[in-house]
């Protein structure tokens, strides 16, 4: 309701129609909406098929029973429940141009060291890293896909001479689609509005707008400029860009 209105969360809430709605159209360089949709998308387009490529690659080779499977299983998963404060702070300190462990093993090893967060050329990239890493959910899911489907299958395959690409392509790949169809849809949502904390806390939009994502531009425009009419819209305009993207 809030969209269709001007409020500041002081005085009464006035109707204003869709004024909040064309105000962010009309005025892309005042609500940077053009920006961090397209850097929102970005991020949405290389996050989503990289965490689930990634929960189902740890699935298929910490599936089978071996020594020690239960404690890597809880290392897959462990990142995914370090509260996002704490997490955007650890992945600050991987990334820190100066003293991080990432450009300080790249010096070590003669290749060159980057700006990272501090360059607008590198800063989405951190962002889809980080996010390549809180796969636990996605990885617990195709983990419990992969146990439903019956070994029977396999030993069949094994029989006829269907080799390890074989069954994968023609029974763990086709069996598993409807799980993969689910963690794709859940990660579209999860990546388009669950960025906010790690944004705010480690790059706030900079450097020069380029890890300015959706939520926080909502975000400031309502508790930071008290614009709640304009926030609002914008947060339904999220909603309406996810569903499309889903």
């Amino acid at each position: 309701a809030l969209a269709f209105m001007r409020y500041d969360g002081i005085s009464a809430p006035v109707w204003v129609g869709t004024f909040n709605f064309r105000l962010i159209a009309a005025s892309p360089t005042d609500f940077r909406f053009p920006v961090a949709l397209y850097n929102t998308l970005y991020y949405v387009a290389l996050a989503t098929p990289l965490r689930v490529l990634g929960a189902l690659a740890l699935a298929l080779w910490l599936n089978r029973e071996r020594q020690g499977v239960g404690l890597y299983r809880a290392a897959v998963y462990l990142p995914t429940v370090i509260p996002d404060v704490a997490y955007a702070l650890i992945w600050m300190w991987i990334f820190n141009p100066l003293y991080g462990p990432v450009n300080l093993i790249a010096s070590a090893l003669g290749l060159p060291t980057l700006g990272w967060l501090a360059d607008a050329k590198t800063a989405k990239l951190v962002f889809v890293i980080m996010s390549a890493f809180q796969i636990g959910e996605g990885f617990v899911v195709l983990l419990a896909g992969l146990k439903n489907i019956p070994a029977e299958y396999y030993a069949a395959a094994a029989v006829d001479g269907g080799n390890s690409w074989q069954q994968f392509r023609y029974i763990t790949l086709p069996l598993l689609a409807p799980w993969l169809l689910l963690l794709a849809l859940r990660d579209v949502i999860f990546s388009a509005q669950n960025i906010f904390t790690s944004n705010l806390i480690m790059t706030n939009g900079d450097p020069y707008y380029s890890t300015l994502f959706l939520p926080l531009v909502a975000y400031e425009e309502a508790f930071d400029r008290m614009r709640f009419g304009p926030g609002s819209a914008i947060t339904i305009l999220l909603s309406i860009a996810t569903t499309v993207l889903i």
